[in-house]
Parts: C-alpha cells; structure tokens; sequence
C-alpha cells in the first residue's frame, strides 16, 4: 500500500546529492581574459634594433656580467642578500600565500563552537518536613560543525582571486629585483663617472696651476703683464673649486651604494681600491623578440595577474546575490554526580539557508563597484604594456644617439689636448699670447668633462634598455633570508610555508 503521508525519506539526501553537484560546477562571475591588446604581438622598434641584437644565449638574467667588473658583480650580489627593499617584496610572498591558505580553507567544514564545562553545585533547601543540603558536580560539553556548499562558486572564485594575488607577489618581487639591480649598476657607474670627473679636474688644476706660477714668475720678472697673470690665477682657482664639489658627489655616491646594497654609509673600502671605468658596450644582447620581451617584464605580470585576481572578486561579489547552503550539525552531552541522576546526548543536523533578500540595493552595488575596479585595472595594464614600450624605445634612443656623441667628443677631447700642446709650445717660442693658451686649457677640461657625462649617459641607457625589456628578474635566491627565516619560525607557527616559498622560477611566468 502506498504511503500518504506526504513524507519521503529518501527526498532530502537526493536533493542534497543534487545541490553538491551543482556547487561543484556552477561559478558566478566572468572568467579571465587576458586583457592583451592585439599590437603588442607585432610591436617592433627601429631604434631597439640599432641598440639591441639578437644573441643565440646570452644570460640577460644576469646582464650585469657583460659589463666585465667584477665589483659589480659582487656588489648586486651584496644587494640580493642584504636590501631591504627586495626583503619587503619576500615576505609579501609569504603573506600571499598565507592568505591563499585562508581562501583554500573555506572548501572544508568549519568547526563553529566547541564548549565543555564544569560547574560545583551546592544546593541548601531549608524548611518543610525535612531540610535538604546537596553537593553535585554539573558536566556540560558540546560541538558544531558547519560547512557550506561551494554552491555558486563563492569560495573557488575566492581561492582563484587569492591565487593570482600570490603569483602577482611573486611577481612583484621579481619587479624589484629588476629595479635594484639595475639601480645598483646605475648607481656603481654614476661613482666611477664622479671619481673620473675629480681625476679629470685635479689634472687640469694641475696643469693650470702650472700655468699660473709660471705667468707669475714673468710678472714678478718684468716680462708680463698683470692681466695674464689674473687671468691664469682665475682659471686655475675656478677650476680648484671644482673639487669639493666633486668629492663631494663621490662621497654621497659611495654612501648612496652603501645603502642601497644595505650596507651603513662608508663602510665599502674596496670602491675606493679598486677604481676606473666600466667598460662601455655598444648593444644591448637580447634573447628574445621585443614584443615578447616586454610582456615578461615583472611588472607587466603582475598588472595582468591583479586583473585575473580582480576578475573573481566579481563573481565573488556576485555570489552574494544568492542564498547559501550550509550543512549544520552538532553534538551535546550533559551529566550530573547527582545520584539518580541521568545523561543526555544531543545529536542535531541538517541544512541552513541564508539568503540577502532586503539590502535596498547593497550587493548589487558591490558587484558594479568590484567591475569597475576590474575595468580600472585593464585600463592600468593597458597603459603599463604602452608604458613599457616607451622605456624601452626611449632608452634604445637614448644608447644610440648618447653612442654617437660619444664618439665625437672623444675625437674632440684628443684634439683638444693637441691643441692644448701646440698653444704651449707657441707660447714658450713667443708666437702666440697667453690668451690662446687659457682658451685651450678651458676647451681641453670642457671637452673631458662633456666626454664623461656623455659616456655615463649612454650606460645609463644601456641599463634602462635592460631594465625596460624585463632584465634581471631572475635569482636563485630564497626570498625569504634564512634569519627573517629563523626569527620568524621562533615567533609564530608557519608550518611548511616558510619552506613552500621558492626562488623566482618559471612557472611564475607561464601562469594563467
């Protein structure tokens, strides 16, 4: 015989079976789209091609080395271990991939009270027909769990916007270590550019000091006048005053590298050892196309990995449109040492449903605030891959024509020095003036000086052209330091975390 009561046992697991199902596969929100533009594919540069060339396997990771000196070397390798800036961007990592792990815990049931206690009873009773005094101990203890289905995608989509978080940590430490690095190697030639400066104008004080002794002898003798010897004491002290100016910029540069490669100022003697100018190359080696190039540039992933992960926080928004579903269940005991008395047990179980009906407009408004800030993002990567662009066609710009005046200003200073010769032997032979003299020695110390700030320039563009196209991202270096590592490890829990986090590797790159 049929039953009419109206109940089907088997109804509520079968719809429950249906609902796992269903949070199982069902994800609100869009899904990623790379928000490339489609000139970057074809993106070329007749300037990059006259700065940079291809090269079968050069190490652009480590394109400082090409530059020959092996101060430098050690230098930026002093600056992975030690800059401050560069730990900061390691320990976001980690903080990443702590919040990563929050997200990934959202999948699992959650333990929401656990309770036990124990209570002294003294109970007197006083009057009636006989007077009652009892003592008893009252044992309570409870648990409940809660889990909610994943039945809109609220947590997946949680657990892929904290994903695309971590690599975009990931990527942004790459981003400073491409920074650094090419700071360092700036900052270590724009030292060596000060010192050639001051050598350059201590040998021409010098030299003009020379000059100014030997016009004063003749004024002193009768055979010259006063103007020549002013006009020789001018330039000479004109050029002295230089100097101060110029140890001046070495110190503060020296400091300035001290720090940066988290050093105290003024504790590297070895840059003042070990002196002389980097070596000047004339192209940048390239392993790759430069459009492919530019979107492996730190920065660039993680403009577009902040737009994968802001790419869920809207479907996560959206899920709030929706009623949840949690399984709630819970456990309950409670006794007494009262004689006679008896234990309970509680079982309890079943589902729960939540659903934001009335918020005069609130979520929804959440959903639109959370799509604009995903268009404000796409917009921002948009603009970084132009930006990139830029830098890199400025600073292939920059090396090329800096190269060229280079070249003519080191032509011009060894024909400033000829002159400088001939003005002073037709001088001591009397056929030319002082004047001529004073006029070579100003143009020779000019020309030096233009030489140097020119060739300092074009290094500068070579570094910025590395920089610009994604150059020394690359290390094998852990990014958290062994003892942030060990003072972290004595302060709080972390698990298999601290070992989780590698060195910069591919895999960053090739993340979707």
């Amino acid at each position: 015989m049929p039953d009419r009561s109206g109940t089907r046992p088997w109804l509520a697991p079968l719809l429950l079976l249906a609902t796992c199902a269903l949070g199982g596969c069902t994800r609100l929100g869009p899904d990623f789209q790379s928000p490339r533009e489609a000139w970057i594919e074809h993106w070329d540069s007749d300037m990059l091609a006259q700065a940079g060339t291809m090269h079968v396997q050069p190490d652009n990771r480590q394109w400082w080395t090409q530059l020959g000196d092996p101060l430098l070397d050690r230098l930026i390798a002093h600056a992975d271990a030690h800059n401050p800036d560069l730990r900061i961007a390691g320990l976001r990592i980690l903080e990443a991939r702590a919040r990563l792990g929050i997200a990934l815990s959202g999948l699992s049931p959650q333990l929401r009270q656990a309770t036990a206690e124990a209570l002294y009873l003294d109970r007197q009773q006083s009057g009636g027909r006989i007077p009652q005094d009892r003592h008893a101990w009252q044992y309570d203890a409870g648990l409940s769990v809660g889990w909610e289905l994943d039945f809109w995608g609220r947590y997946s989509r949680a657990i892929e916007s904290a994903d695309a978080a971590y690599f975009a940590a990931q990527a942004n430490h790459q981003d400073v270590l491409v920074l650094l690095r090419a700071q360092v190697a700036q900052t270590y030639f724009a030292l060596r550019t000060a010192e050639a400066r001051l050598r350059i104008a201590r040998e021409n004080a010098e030299r003009q000091k020379r000059s100014f002794e030997i016009t004063e002898r003749l004024f002193l003798s009768g055979n010259s006048d006063e103007l020549d010897l002013q006009q020789a004491k001018t330039q000479y002290l004109g050029t002295l005053s230089t100097l101060p100016e110029f140890e001046t910029q070495v110190r503060q540069t020296r400091n300035a590298l001290s720090v940066l490669i988290g050093t105290p100022p003024n504790t590297l003697p070895e840059l003042a050892v070990h002196t002389g100018l980097v070596p000047l190359l004339d192209r940048a080696l390239l392993d790759d196309v430069p459009a492919n190039l530019l979107l492996r540039r730190p920065d660039v992933r993680a403009a577009e990995l902040q737009v994968a992960a802001q790419s869920a926080q809207v479907g996560l928004a959206e899920t709030d449109l929706y009623p949840s579903l949690s399984l709630l269940g819970g456990i309950g005991w409670s006794a007494s040492s009262l004689d006679g008395s008896s234990d309970t047990r509680d079982l309890i179980g079943g589902p729960s449903i939540v659903w934001n009906v009335f918020d005069n407009g609130r979520l929804r408004n959440n959903v639109r605030a959370q799509d604009a800030r995903l268009q404000q993002l796409i917009e921002a990567y948009r603009d970084q891959v132009r930006q990139a662009a830029r830098e890199a066609d400025d600073a292939a710009t920059g090396l090329v024509k800096a190269l060229e005046r280079e070249r003519i200003l080191r032509e011009a200073s060894i024909s400033a020095q000829r002159a400088l010769t001939l003005a002073s032997a037709q001088y001591r032979e009397g056929y030319i003036d002082f004047q001529r003299v004073l006029d070579a020695q100003r143009a020779l110390l000019a020309q030096q000086d233009s030489y140097l700030v020119t060739r300092n320039a074009a290094i500068n563009s070579l570094i910025d052209l590395y920089k610009a196209l994604g150059g020394g991202w690359y290390s094998e270096r852990p990014p958290i330091d062994a003892a942030s590592r060990e003072q972290m490890a004595k302060r709080t829990d972390w698990g298999d975390l601290l070992d989780e986090v590698s060195p910069s590797s591919d895999k960053a790159d090739n993340h979707d």
